[in-house]
């Protein structure tokens, strides 16, 4: 029977509004007081039973809620006659928690929209090569699906053959579509835009990026943070305090309807309430942007961040080396380069995969008697031509000269960063080649965001050699750079920081760097990192976008404010209802409840502008 009537909640607070209506009507209009009572008298008793009925099973829980403090304001109302207040309060009571619940489902929107974007149904290729229509929970890893223009991708897989355009703004919150081919990464709950693809399986179910995503949010609005316990905390004590004054002014005064009154305006709603919902709304649009926040205290730790660590390799660089400039010393540049690239075919290092690609397309021949030279290189006979590839220690050994321009040119690459892959044939140098990890599009002026929105330091660790992270540093304009760092020495670092009080955040995108994240206030992972380093992250920002930094940081900052600005609204309110209780004569229960329910409302409308919150560049 209770679960029926909370049920119909909302249709028993429209009968109680349009028995007011009517009861009023009838006063003003008709001069009938005997419909005005009567109606008011139902309106009363049929408010008040749903409030009663949540009262009754929070102290079944030993809880004095709010809805004890109404129930016990309205039955004492009620028995002194005054009708009109125990029908007006139950009515806004009622109808406040409406507003309130319709609100705050609209915070909750992120999370529903992205539960929306979850695909049900694949074209998976059958056994006689036909693709059929299946559940996606039907889908396996390995298994070979198809995806026609407009529809969503069901797994996270590789692309095998066609290329389009997939709108991935479910994914990393930006709404430009990336273009796909052969070997290109794709991740479910995307929408191919144009194109036809067919990819493999890489991941399915709850294991695939959308499927974690969800998962973190959902995690992240349940929790609750320090404030949001202290308050619950708070409520426990408050809300008996209240009844406990009331009481008291009732011996004193022997003025019930004063007692009552105090005890309608003593509610807490909108402190109980303004913390959660500016948190949801943060977490909410954090999701949308490509920016998961993994909880509420997360949120109030990393606003307060003075210092942010960075790893280089994959979270300030891209993480792959690619050629940044190349030397020719031979009018014969298609030879050489043919040679070079005939002997990096044969290596699986990931400079020699540099150079491949910097070549490009290219006429190979064959390699014999390949050697590998310890320190760095390699040898070979190519179309009867010997050809090493190497540093310039391979150089030495090789006894090739290195001409005075040579020298020079080695000697710049080398101070900005750079690795040197040399060629010779027959004993002269041909080719030299620069090669260096790249920064990220974008990230100095990221950095200086950071810096805009209040962190005073920006440290770089990395197990480079010094000169290298130096010349990243230099670049980058960061405070300080440390080479030659383990990662135990990395942690070690963020522990003495730490131990100066530094609040600190370390954003990084490997296994090595997981215990740097555990350790750090704030562990931000880059999306496109290892599994084992967005586990043990707070913050992750999705597809390796270092980009969603700032907006990260500036929304954790913005939510923290707003929460602020909610606690002080609520406290506000509620003292000066109880200060217009014994400082006025127009202060009564029905004004009181209009005023706190627009409280609550307003506390929730002020969080709900985190929802349309853009870091603003």
């Amino acid at each position: 029977m209770q679960r029926l009537i909370l049920s119909k909640k909302n249709q028993i607070t429209l009968a109680s509004g349009v028995l007011i209506v009517i009861g009023f009507f009838s006063k003003w209009f008709l001069n009938n007081t005997d419909l005005f009572l009567k109606t008011l008298i139902v309106a009363s008793i049929l408010g008040i039973v749903p409030i009663a009925i949540q009262a009754y099973q929070a102290l079944r829980v030993k809880v004095v809620s709010i809805d004890v403090l109404v129930t016990i304001a309205v039955t004492g109302a009620f028995f002194i006659r005054n009708f009109e207040e125990s029908a007006i309060v139950t009515f806004l009571f009622l109808f406040g928690a409406f507003l309130e619940q319709r609100t705050l489902n609209k915070t909750r929107s992120a999370i529903k929209e992205l539960t929306e974007m979850a695909p049900e149904s694949a074209l998976k290729q059958m056994e006689n090569g036909e693709f059929e229509e299946v559940e996606v929970d039907e889908v396996d890893v390995g298994d070979i699906l198809l995806v026609k223009t407009g529809a969503k991708v069901p797994v996270d897989g590789t692309v095998l053959s066609g290329e389009g355009y997939i709108n991935e703004a479910s994914i990393t919150g930006e709404s430009v579509p990336a273009g796909k081919e052969k070997d290109s990464k794709v991740f479910a709950g995307t929408i191919l835009e144009n194109g036809t693809i067919q990819i493999v399986a890489d991941r399915v179910g709850e294991d695939t990026t959308f499927g974690k995503i969800i998962e973190l949010v959902e995690e992240a609005q349940d929790s609750k943070s320090e404030a949001e316990r202290f308050i619950d905390r708070f409520s426990k004590y408050y809300t008996p305090a209240v009844l406990v004054l009331s009481f008291i002014v009732w011996v004193f005064s022997r003025d019930i309807e004063l007692a009552i009154t105090i005890l309608v305006l003593g509610c807490p709603g909108a402190l109980v309430i303004g913390v959660p919902v500016s948190n949801v709304a943060g977490i909410g649009n954090g999701a949308r942007h490509g920016v998961l926040l993994k909880g509420s205290e997360v949120i109030h730790d990393f606003s307060r961040t003075d210092t942010i660590i960075f790893d280089k390799t994959g979270t300030l660089t891209v993480g792959s080396p690619a050629v940044s400039e190349t030397k020719l010393y031979t009018d014969k540049a298609d030879q050489a380069l043919g040679y070079l690239a005939s002997i990096e075919r044969e290596s699986d290092h990931p400079l020699a995969k540099a150079v491949l690609e910097e070549i490009g397309e290219t006429t190979f021949s064959p390699v014999e008697n390949t050697e590998v030279v310890k320190g760095g290189g390699i040898t070979a006979n190519v179309n009867g031509h010997r050809v090493a590839v190497g540093n310039i220690a391979v150089m030495e050994k090789e006894n090739v000269e290195l001409s005075e321009e040579a020298k020079a040119d080695a000697a710049r690459l080398e101070k900005d960063g750079n690795s040197l892959v040399l060629t010779a044939v027959d004993g002269r140098l041909k080719v030299m080649m620069g090669v260096r990890d790249r920064i990220r599009a974008g990230v100095r002026k990221d950095l200086q965001r950071l810096k805009a929105l209040g962190i005073k330091n920006l440290v770089m660790l990395s197990g480079d050699n010094q000169g290298t992270v130096d010349i990243v540093s230099r670049e980058l304009g960061l405070t300080e750079a440390h080479g030659n760092m383990l990662p135990e020495d990395k942690a070690e670092y963020v522990r003495k920081l730490k131990e100066k009080k530094r609040i600190v955040a370390f954003v990084g995108d490997g296994v090595n760097d997981s215990p740097s994240l555990a350790l750090a206030d704030i562990g931000i992972a880059m999306g496109g990192g290892t599994d084992v380093a967005i586990e043990t992250s707070d913050v992750v920002l999705m597809n390796s976008d270092f980009s969603r930094l700032p907006h990260a940081l500036g929304l954790t900052k913005a939510t923290a404010r707003n929460m602020r600005q909610n606690i002080f609204i609520a406290v506000g309110v509620v003292l000066f209802l109880l200060a217009s209780v014994f400082f006025s004569e127009w202060m009564n229960m029905s004004i009181g409840m209009l005023v706190h329910e627009g409280s609550i409302l307003v506390v929730i409308l002020n969080g709900m502008r985190l929802l349309r919150y853009r870091f603003r560049k």
